[in-house]
């Protein structure tokens, strides 16, 4: 992957800005500089920005039909009703789940949760799982992230004298299910303030109202932070406003007093002992959770979550571990075949867009290809495998193009699809795929802009290795939590050298083990660049070279900070 470096130059007036604000709040210009790249010009911004508030949460009534979906689940209770929490099988439904199954059963015994089987029911509502709720007596489904087009579904329920209640996040339709409630920021009639909550993030407000409404004290609902953030974080929704309050208290709690579930996964991860981050949860604790409704059912990952008993979880954990293990491999092995595919397809070297089938692929890991394939190719894609006579699949994005919207465009040759921007799913008949094909890399190649289709790193800022210190990385934790609207900082260091001691490491000698100096400054700086050995020869012959990198902690080096280097090129006299 050969990336396009990108630096903004700041303005007269934002160095201004960013130097008087340097001077107000105590830390480098450097750092008040990516304030000001965000927005934040002012002290009292700032230490929003650092400090975030669980009191500066949204007023969870603004959001349109949550005091009907309040007094329909007072009523609930009142009557001793039956209740069913229902959601989605990927980390954000099973986390959503879980809170407001743990939440309403320290007040209400005669509530059960369902997940669906993504081989067995697909997608969203089942029929099956309404009909499980009408078998156990249910008169509620309280559903989680998904629901938002399930017009038939609902109908069906209704008939059988069950009300629903739809949290959801991803983009309705004109028409909307007949539900009793639909909390979705997203409804074009909702003038809810912030449209970026993920699934969790829905149900997190509802059961805020609920408290509100019933006199529970807001401090009631603060142990359940640690599922909001796991899901802000794996479903990849902007770290901003109310999703970063979530996200930074989320955190805290995950880091300090995590629920039994996690608090087992966190030790299956051998992530015990450490501060962790956004990213543990994208790498290690996201795809675990994941794991179980991709390899067998989502609803293990719940019984984990939700888990009272220590050893019961660290059983239940291990066995979604070997789960993940052997998604691992099925993932692996379905990228290779892609990778082939793709290879082999010169007409589609030069489309915009990247489609591919095969029957055999495994349904719960065609997302994660689709994923691995757009960072490779850095193209909207969409993979897909049969299921009876449909193809169902998953699509992901590249960065400012909606792969929703033109999978929408084909709207006439699907039986079914939702999503959001960057992530969205499918079906369709299996003999429609190559219709489909043609019209959605027409509409890609209609809408992507040329820029949309170069692998792009953004720099924050060109430094030398002497403004890298430990106070320096210290203040720039304070930026976390890091995620999309609020990326981890990107540094730019022109001119360095091997100080001679740089090696290729690795299994396979892939990544390069790195010790420089720049032209600057005697100070040797570490860092690691992760399948990056190609450099190497380059790196040894003594010429000068440039680098872009994130700032990290030295898990090794106590109180020493390394560079992770993104990408590595000749020295050049400017960044572009």
């Amino acid at each position: 992957m050969h990336f396009k470096w990108n630096f903004e130059t700041p303005t007269p007036e934002q160095k201004r800005t960013a130097e008087e604000l340097a001077e107000k709040i105590g830390i480098s210009p450097i750092l008040t500089q990516l304030l000001v790249s965000r927005g934040i010009t002012t002290e009292s911004a700032a230490k929003r920005f650092f400090r975030p508030q669980l009191a500066d949460l949204i007023n969870p009534f603004l959001m349109k039909d949550m005091d009907v979906a309040v007094d329909r689940l007072n009523d609930a209770m009142g009557r001793k009703e039956r209740i069913l929490v229902y959601g989605d099988y990927d980390v954000d439904g099973c986390t959503a789940v879980a809170l407001v199954y743990k939440f309403l059963q320290q007040f209400y015994s005669n509530i059960d949760y369902y997940i669906p089987d993504r081989y067995e029911e697909g997608y969203g509502v089942s029929h099956k799982g309404i009909d499980y709720a009408k078998e156990t007596g249910v008169k509620l489904i309280i559903i989680l992230d998904c629901g938002i087009k399930a017009i038939e579904e609902v109908r069906y329920a209704k008939s059988l004298g069950i009300d629903f209640i739809i949290c959801d996040h991803h983009v309705p339709d004109e028409v909307m299910p007949p539900a009793v409630a639909i909390l979705n920021p997203k409804r074009p009639d909702d003038s809810y303030p912030f449209k970026h909550l993920c699934g969790c993030g829905v149900g997190f407000k509802f059961m805020q109202a609920f408290a509100k409404n019933n006199g529970i004290p807001f401090s009631r609902l603060i142990p359940l932070l640690d599922f909001c953030a796991v899901s802000i974080a794996a479903d990849i929704v902007p770290v901003v406003d109310e999703n970063r309050i979530l996200a930074f208290h989320g955190l805290k709690q995950l880091n300090q007093n995590p629920s039994l579930g996690l608090k087992a996964i966190i030790d299956i991860c051998g992530l015990n002992g450490r501060e962790l981050s956004m990213s543990d949860i994208v790498f290690k604790i996201g795809p675990r959770i994941n794991a179980s409704g991709r390899m067998e059912n989502g609803k293990e990952s719940v019984d984990l979550l939700v888990e009272k008993d220590f050893s019961m979880a660290l059983k239940e954990a291990k066995h979604i571990n070997e789960y993940n293990e052997q998604r691992k491999d099925i993932d692996k092995q379905m990228t290779e075949e892609a990778n082939i595919i793709v290879s082999k397809l010169e007409s589609q070297r030069h489309l915009s867009s990247i489609v591919l089938y095969d029957e055999n692929w495994k349904k719960g890991v065609i997302g994660i290809v689709a994923s691995r394939l757009t960072e490779i190719y850095f193209r909207p894609t969409v993979v897909l495998t049969r299921d009876g006579e449909y193809a169902t699949g998953s699509a992901r994005s590249i960065m400012g193009f909606d792969v929703y919207a033109a999978i929408k465009s084909c709207r006439d040759l699907l039986v079914n699809f939702g999503g959001h921007t960057y992530a969205a799913g499918l079906t369709l008949k299996w003999e429609d795929i190559p219709h489909f094909r043609k019209r959605f890399q027409q509409y890609v190649d209609e809408h992507i802009k040329p820029s949309q289709k170069e692998a792009m790193i953004n720099v924050d800022a060109v430094i030398d290795f002497k403004d890298i210190s430990k106070r320096l990385y210290n203040d720039l934790k304070r930026f976390s939590p890091f995620g999309p609207g609020n990326n981890k900082p990107i540094f730019c260091t022109l001119s360095v050298y091997d100080y001679g001691t740089s090696k290729v490491v690795g299994r396979e000698q892939e990544h390069i083990k790195l010790e420089l100096v720049d032209s600057k400054s005697s100070t040797v700086v570490n860092g690691i660049a992760f399948g990056q050995s190609a450099s190497a020869r380059y790196i040894k012959s003594k010429r000068s070279f440039d680098i872009v990198y994130t700032i990290e902690d030295n898990v090794f080096k106590r109180n020493q900070v390394q560079l992770q280097i993104e990408d590595i090129r000749p020295n050049s006299d400017s960044v572009e």
